[in-house]
């Protein structure tokens, strides 16, 4: 049983909450497209997937990855919104009201992130 355990996490990466939090936090983000050397991951962590977090080799590697039915997957995942601790507190039947409120200020607050995305294309 312990090998199956270590096949298991061998290749574990980071998951979709996670990722997902790097993609709506530009700080991070930038520090990925940043592209500072690194001696211990390959190709000094120039070619790295965010979706997936992943690096690879080479340039090559990266974008027939892109291409791929993984890759594909693990983006329409992170296109769905992670569940918080207060849907999980609603569905649970307690904390309703403050579950509605908190996500009609996130909408609202995606609406205008969506705004000042529009602005700065146009401008």
């Amino acid at each position: 049983m312990g090998s199956i355990r270590r096949s298991k996490t061998k290749r574990r990466t980071r998951d979709l909450d996670q990722i997902h939090r790097d993609l709506r936090d530009p700080k991070s983000l930038a520090q990925f497209k940043a592209l500072i050397p690194d001696e211990d991951k390959p190709a000094l962590g120039v070619h790295y997937c965010v979706e997936c977090s992943k690096y690879f080799e080479q340039a090559h590697n990266l974008r027939e990855h892109r291409r791929g039915k993984n890759h594909k997957r693990r983006v329409r995942m992170l296109e769905e919104e992670p569940y918080s601790q207060k849907e999980a507190d609603a569905a649970a039947g307690t904390g309703c009201a403050s579950f509605y409120e908190a996500r009609e200020l996130r909408a609202e607050q995606l609406r205008r992130d969506e705004e000042a995305r529009e602005m700065e294309i146009e401008a």
